[in-house]
């Protein structure tokens, strides 16, 4: 059974960038004094639905990419959808993050989770029914 040794890597860098946009909701609630939800208050608002589509599109990602990985797919492909998955979750995130927000980037960014996705999803099934002989 082949190690996996790239996604793991990426998932590290997302467990960084998670980290980063936790703290920061921490940091705002803290200074705005808001312990629960967001009091009205828009940039924590913003600040929240980062950390948390984040936290609602990654796993996934992670876990379809990690068996893409153990079933071989090409290393090639899988830098580029953690790349891709990376970079679109981090313009995402500054996207929505935005008070004027940036609705070209985070449409970007949802397109290249998405994207990642679809790609990891049809890359498992077709080796499904390649080896599995469906």
């Amino acid at each position: 059974m082949p190690v996996p040794f790239i996604v793991p890597a990426y998932a590290a860098v997302l467990a960084l960038i998670y980290i980063v946009l936790a703290i920061r909701v921490s940091r705002m609630r803290q200074s705005l004094r808001i312990t629960i939800g967001s009091g009205g208050n828009m940039r924590l608002e913003r600040a929240i639905r980062a950390h948390a589509n984040f936290s609602e599109y990654v796993p996934l990602a992670l876990l379809l990419l990690f068996a893409a990985e153990m079933q071989r797919t090409s290393i090639y492909l899988i830098h580029l959808l953690c790349l891709i998955l990376v970079i679109g979750r981090v313009i995402h995130a500054y996207g929505i993050s935005q008070e004027d927000e940036a609705m070209g980037l985070r449409i970007t960014g949802g397109i290249a989770t998405f994207l990642v996705l679809v790609v990891a999803s049809v890359v498992l099934l077709y080796d499904y029914v390649l080896f599995a002989g469906v």
